[in-house]
This record gives structure tokens, C-alpha cells and sequence, in this order.
């Protein structure tokens, strides 16, 4: 066929996200880090499935495309999910204005595809999701010329995307040691599959039943994360004129800092930065346009309607304060301490399950403030929490907190005599001070650098590795806080969650206070799954 139909390609998205839910078990098995956390598999699932429940279908592709795009961005979970979200937004870019698809419209979208995704990720990692997103652009790029059929064409993208995905396990060591393709570039690959399908077959893959779904056991390894060195949240609008390129703007900057988002649209730029010189960024920008900065308005909430006899009661207008935190807890435990230190709304999530884009800027809609702070508390929900600061009017500042110690530690240092910035700037020192580590068992057998792990083992982690395997669980504790305390050490903090005892921890506790004499250890319940202690030193 020459063209691809908005029809045909509604049914294409149904397969693909039928496709991915079906399999998403299978793309979280190829994850080589045996820690049970939330899957590369089932983020990329949450988010395309339920961007396929809500977008608009039209007759136009090009408006399908971007109803797709964003209500992905919405339901982006995890790092593998928001840079999906991001292929999502370049393909549609590629489809503007497209009603049906031709060979020239589909190479467009790919390399929307690529070139967005690669916009979203400040330093990219080859060998995963990227690289596959990229190779197949190229393959495009050189091989549309002379193709008429569209869906001849996609099947050939598509096998040049599996190509790339195969190389995958040469590119990075973890995934050549474990003999594994990336899970990124798997589910994306999957994706595509369940699309090809309904070219193959002419209807879209079934869904699994309810009671057949895969159940995500494996564990994701964010390979895009890098830590977060640079100490100021700066973001602002920029007006661009016409004749002025953002790439050249970001290129400018893209050495003074991290976590940089720089996303044009039409004659605006966005941009978010971690860095220690705002005022180099800011003097960049200048060159590009006028700046401005979001505007919190102080925006009346709906009045709460109470019927008594049909009659209509108004409550006055909530008054916004100042500051406001949203935190991200997995356990009642921890959700207890970060409400007694003066969290406004609690999201809950974790490992196990990364919550959404959506689910954290519902959460900042709910809290009557201006200026409200987002602590992730997982490496793989940073990115996801970035992307609020695109949909609310309120001024959203992200702590990079990868744990819950240091989300604790962060808010703890929190003053509100001072200016977000200050405060962000704080926090983050603060944070950088506490050292953390988890004892959790492993998901499945494994070889992690010539190390055999077998399924239920007691596993130490400390600084992103596995310190030691063991089966007892106090052993693994010791053991850690022996690479933990140093001369600099003043307190020990241990967290206990679901499959420990109180009568256990406390005895660890009471035999770990004779150990370390000389230091303060606390013991709190947290009620956290997965991670039957979390450790904090400081």
C-alpha cells in the first residue's frame, strides 16, 4: 500500500500496546541487575497502554500522532517510559499536519523519533533504547529514496530496528556478560512488532485475559541515569525570535550542567537545568530571545459544594502558601516520618511500581502552594517528575533524591524563611552528605561480575552494587555498614519493612549499638516491600 490510514493505524497502536502488555514479562527478564524493582517492560507497557485508552482518534494522523504523544508524556512511568514519551512526541512532529502516511511521512516521524528522544537525554548511553531509536532513523534516512510502499517500508525499518537491538549485547559489558539484549530496545522493538502485525494479518494482536497478564518480577537498571552534581534548579521560557536555532543554545550549555531538558515548540523554548552557573545559562539564553519566567498566578480552587436540603454552601477561597512538598513512599512507615516532617502529599510508589508523570502532577495540583518541591526518592522516577514542570502553572523545583534517606534528609534541611532557590540549593548539599544502602533478595539466578547469585539469596547494595551475598539478613547488614561508617560517621539509621519482625530489628539494633558505640542508632518501622532494611549513614 502507498499510504497508511488514520483507521489503519488505530488499529496499529491497539496491537502495539496489546503486543507490549502481553510480553512486557519477557522484556523485564532481560534485565541484568537481580534486584526485584519496577521493570523496563512494565513502564514502557503503563505508559503506551495507557496512552492508547485515552488519546483522540481522528481522521488526520498527524493530529492522532499528537494526541498519542501526549497522553503518553501523562502516563510516563520510569525512565523507560519518558523517553518513549519523547519518541512519541518526535514522531508526531514528524506527522504534522500528515493526514495519511506516505514513505517520506513515515521516514519523518522515525527521525522525529530519534532526534527527540536524543533532545530528552542530556549525556545518551549507546547500547540501549537510543541506539535502537537511532539506527533505525538512519536506516530510514538512506533507504527511502525509491520505495512507494508504506507498509513495505515499515517492515524494512523494522527489520533494521531488530539488527540494531541484536548489537545491543556487544555494546555494554553488563549485557554481554549476561548474554542479553536491552530491555529498552526490546520493548521498543516489541512495540513495532505488534504494529507489523496488523500489516501481516490485517487485525491487531488479542490482549492477553486479566488472569494470563505477565507479572513484573525482574528488575530495571536505568542505564541513562548519571548522578547529579550541579546544585541550582533553573527554568524559565524563552521567546525566541525566528531566525535563531535552540541547538545552538544548547550546545552552549550543555557542559554547565545536568538533568538539562531543552524542548522547542513553535516560536518557544522550555528550559529546565541543574547547574552551579545560572547566570551563564541565563546570559545564553538572552542570545537566543526574551525570557520569561512561569508565572504562578494565585488561582482560587473550586469551591467544595455541600447539600443540606438541596441548599448550595461556598467555602471561601483557599489561600496559597508559600511551599509545599509532594513525596514519593512505598511502605506506611516512611509515608509517617515524611508527613511528621511536613510533607503535603504522599505518591505512592517505588521499586515496584514507578508512578506516573500524571500521578505526580496531580499531586502538585492538590497542594494549595506556589512553590512546591518534588522528592522522587528513586533514580528511575527523576525523569517522570521532571516532566510536571511542563504541565502545572505552579513552580516546581525537583530534588534529584534517588532514595529515602536522602528524600528525609532533604526535607529536613528545608527552611521556609528562604528563596526556592536557596532552599533547593541546601537541600541538595544536605542530601549529598547521607550514604545509603538496601538488604533485599534476589528475584531470580544469576552471574553479576563472576559472582553466582541464586534465586532468594540475601543480597547487600551500597553505592548502585552488590556488596555481598549472603542467606542472612543480619549479616548483610553488618557487613554493609562496615564499608559505610567511616570517622565522619555520627548516625546510623535503619528502616525495616515487610518479612521483618519488630522483635528482630530491635535485636539487631540493641547488637549493632554495642558494635558502634559511640554512634547514634535509630530504628523506624517502614513497612517497605522489597527491601527488608534500608540503611542510612551520615
Amino acid at each position: 500500500m502507498e499510504k497508511i490510514s488514520s483507521q489503519l493505524l488505530q488499529t496499529m497502536i491497539e496491537s502495539a500496546a496489546h503486543n507490549l502488555c502481553n510480553n512486557s514479562k519477557m522484556v523485564n527478564d532481560l534485565n541484568v541487575f537481580p534486584v526485584p524493582d519496577g521493570d523496563t517492560g512494565t513502564n514502557m507497557s503503563l505508559t503506551f497502554s495507557g496512552a492508547e485508552a485515552i488519546y483522540e482518534k481522528s481522521d488526520n494522523i498527524g493530529n492522532m500522532a499528537r494526541s498519542l504523544a501526549s497522553s503518553a508524556l501523562r502516563n510516563a512511568r520510569g525512565n523507560s517510559g519518558v523517553i518513549l514519551s519523547q519518541i512519541l512526541r518526535g514522531i508526531s512532529k514528524g506527522l504534522d499536519g500528515v493526514e495519511e502516511a506516505t514513505v517520506v511521512d513515515i521516514k519523518n516521524a522515525v527521525v522525529g523519533g530519534r532526534d527527540s528522544a536524543y533532545r530528552a537525554v542530556m549525556r545518551p548511553t549507546e547500547g540501549t533504547i537510543l541506539t535502537v531509536i537511532r539506527e533505525m532513523a538512519e536506516f530510514a534516512e538512506a533507504n527511502f529514496d525509491g520505495q512507494s510502499e508504506a507498509d513495505t517500508f515499515l517492515r524494512l525499518i523494522y527489520d533494521a530496528g531488530q539488527e540494531s537491538l541484536k548489537k545491543t549485547q556487544t555494546m555494554l559489558p553488563a549485557l554481554t556478560q549476561a548474554g542479553v539484549v536491552d530491555a529498552g530496545g526490546m520493548g521498543l522493538m516489541t512495540l513495532f512488532e505488534g504494529m507489523i502485525y496488523v500489516l501481516d494479518n490485517g487485525v491487531a494482536v488479542s490482549e492477553d485475559e486479566p488472569s494470563k497478564a505477565p507479572v513484573s518480577k525482574g528488575t530495571a537498571q536505568a542505564k541513562t541515569d548519571v548522578d547529579i552534581k550541579f546544585q541550582y534548579c533553573t527554568e524559565f521560557i524563552i521567546n525566541k525570535e525566528a531566525s535563531r536555532k535552540a541547538n545552538q543554545f544548547k550546545q552552549a550549555i550543555s557542559d554547565k550542567g545536568d538533568c538539562m531538558l531543552v524542548i522547542e515548540d513553535d516560536d518557544i523554548v522550555k528550559v529546565h537545568i541543574h547547574t552551579n552557573h545560572p547566570g551563564f545559562v541565563i546570559e545564553e539564553a538572552l542570545k537566543l530571545g526574551e525570557l520569561t519566567n512561569l508565572k504562578i498566578d494565585n488561582m482560587k480552587y473550586q469551591h467544595e459544594e455541600k447539600m443540606s436540603a438541596d441548599e448550595e454552601v461556598e467555602e471561601a477561597p483557599v489561600e496559597l502558601k508559600k511551599y509545599s512538598f509532594v513525596s514519593v513512599s512505598a511502605g506506611s512507615g516512611l509515608s509517617e516520618v515524611f508527613v511528621a516532617l511536613g510533607v503535603d502529599q504522599i505518591v505512592e510508589g517505588g521499586q515496584t511500581m514507578n508512578p506516573s508523570t500524571e500521578d505526580l502532577l496531580l499531586a502538585v495540583e492538590k497542594t494549595p502552594a506556589e512553590n512546591v518541591f518534588i522528592l522522587p526518592n528513586n533514580k528511575n522516577i527523576i525523569l517522570a517528575a521532571e516532566q510536571v514542570q511542563e504541565l502545572t502553572e505552579k513552580n516546581v523545583i525537583v530534588i534529584p533524591t534517588k532514595n529515602i534517606p536522602q528524600g528525609i534528609n532533604a526535607v529536613s534541611s528545608f527552611d521556609e524563611d528562604l528563596t526556592p532557590e536557596v532552599n533547593a540549593e541546601n537541600m541538595v548539599e544536605s542530601y549529598a552528605e547521607v550514604q545509603c544502602a538496601q538488604v533485599t533478595f534476589a528475584a531470580r539466578d544469576t552471574v553479576i561480575d563472576d559472582v553466582e547469585i541464586n534465586e532468594g539469596d540475601i543480597m547487600g547494595l551500597y553505592a548502585g552494587e552488590i556488596s555481598i551475598v549472603t542467606n542472612d539478613i543480619p549479616t548483610a547488614v553488618k557487613a554493609l555498614l562496615e564499608e559505610m561508617v567511616n570517622e565522619d560517621t555520627g548516625v546510623i539509621t535503619l528502616y525495616y519493612g515487610e518479612g521483618v519482625t519488630g522483635e528482630d530489628a530491635e535485636a539487631l539494633c540493641e547488637e549493632l549499638e554495642e558494635i558502634y558505640d559511640e554512634l547514634d542508632v535509630s530504628l523506624f518501622k517502614g513497612s517497605q516491600p522489597i527491601y527488608f532494611y534500608i540503611i542510612s549513614a551520615e
